[in-house]
C-alpha cells in the first residue's frame, strides 16, 4: 500500500523491549502479570487514548484492559508480538467506552500524550506532532482511526486486522483505504485553516 498518513512513527511497528521472545518461550501465566503490566503500561495508555479515550478516563480504561489481561494469560500466544495482543484488549474497551452513553456527545480535548515526558527544544515539536495526530485521530469515526492506529502507527499487518475486527480481507484493504484518505484530507484542511488564519492575523 502507498500514500501512508505522513505522521511520526507511521508504518513502524513497535519494539518488544519490556518481555523477551524465542522460539521456545512458555505460556504466559499469572506470574509473569507484573512485568507484562510494567512494560506495556505506557503502550496500553498511549494506544487507548490514540483510540478515543479521554485523558481523565485513561487510567480507569487501562485498569479494565489489563483485568482483561490477567484473566486470558494463558491464551496468549507467544508466538504473536505481544503488543499485537494487548491491541486487541485496548481495541474492544475502547469501542465499549465509546458506545457507553455518558460519553456519547463527549469529544475527546487533543493534547501531546500524557505516558510520554517532555524536555526541551525537539522535544516541544515532538509534543506538536503528537498533538496535531490526536487531534486528526479524533476528527475520524472510531473505525477509521482504528485501522490508521493498528496499520500505520502499530505496524500490524491487515490480515490481523481482518481478523481483529471480523472482515473479510479485501474489506479490511478497502477500508484502510478509506481511513488513509480521510486522515489525508483531514490533515490537509487542519493546514489549510492553520494557513488562513495566519494570514488573517496579519497586519
Amino acid at each position: 500500500m502507498s500514500n501512508a498518513p505522513a505522521v511520526e512513527g507511521a508504518g513502524a511497528a513497535p519494539s518488544e523491549r519490556g518481555i523477551e521472545r524465542s522460539p521456545h518461550v512458555r505460556r504466559l501465566t499469572a506470574d509473569d502479570f507484573p512485568a507484562v503490566y510494567r512494560a506495556e503500561l505506557g503502550y496500553v495508555l498511549r494506544t487507548l487514548r490514540r483510540l478515543g479515550v479521554r485523558e481523565a478516563d485513561l487510567e480507569d480504561v487501562a485498569h479494565e484492559a489489563f483485568v482483561a489481561v490477567v484473566r486470558h494469560l494463558p491464551d496468549y500466544d507467544p508466538e504473536r508480538p505481544i503488543r499485537r495482543w494487548l491491541f486487541g484488549f485496548a481495541f474492544r474497551m475502547a469501542s465499549d467506552y465509546r458506545k457507553r452513553a455518558h460519553n456519547v456527545n463527549e469529544v475527546p480535548a487533543s493534547s501531546p500524550d500524557a505516558t510520554e515526558p517532555l524536555g526541551p527544544d525537539t522535544a516541544l515539536d515532538d509534543a506538536r506532532r503528537r498533538a496535531l495526530l490526536l487531534q486528526v485521530l479524533d476528527a475520524l469515526d472510531f473505525e477509521k482511526r482504528s485501522l490508521i492506529v493498528m496499520h500505520d502507527l502499530d505496524g500490524v499487518p491487515v490480515p490481523e486486522i481482518a481478523e481483529t475486527l471480523g472482515v473479510p480481507l479485501n474489506t479490511a484493504y478497502s477500508r484502510l483505504r478509506l481511513a488513509r484518505k480521510a486522515f489525508q484530507e483531514e490533515l490537509s484542511s487542519r493546514g489549510r485553516r492553520s494557513f488562513a488564519s495566519k494570514q488573517g492575523g496579519r497586519p
